[in-house]
């Protein structure tokens, strides 16, 4: 069993950064796969970043080059640092964790997830 809790998020203008990180409990989080999705009103939950337990990573179009995601195993916590935010970045950020290999884009690949953090950007 894996609990995940995300923390970061918050209020931020247009341009502006966060970083958002996902702290997990267990001593094996380094074999774990790992992902950020994000979900805004109405709207289905999205792929953004994904970290292979070996340090591959993928990121979705909508992000790319503004979006980082990293692990530290000795801390067993993941991060996404979010640069140059525009408004349709505010959704409710969820991190996600599978047992598998690579990474994944598809939220039914991964078997945990945390409560969510909430970024929203102002115009």
């Amino acid at each position: 069993q894996v609990q995940l809790v995300e923390s970061g998020g918050g209020l931020v203008q247009a341009g502006g950064s966060l970083r958002l990180s996902c702290a997990a409990s267990g001593r094996t989080f380094s074999i774990y796969a790992m992902g950020w999705f994000r979900q805004a009103p109405g709207k289905e939950r999205e792929f953004v970043a994904a970290i292979s337990s070996g340090g591959s990573t993928r990121y979705a179009d909508s992000v790319k080059g503004r979006f980082t995601i990293s692990r530290d195993n000795a801390k067993s916590t993941v991060y996404l640092q979010v640069n140059s935010l525009i408004p349709e970045d505010t959704a409710i950020y969820y991190c996600a964790a599978g047992r598998f290999w690579g990474v994944a884009t598809t939220p039914g690949s991964y078997d945990y997830w945390g409560q969510g953090t909430q970024v929203t950007v102002s115009s």
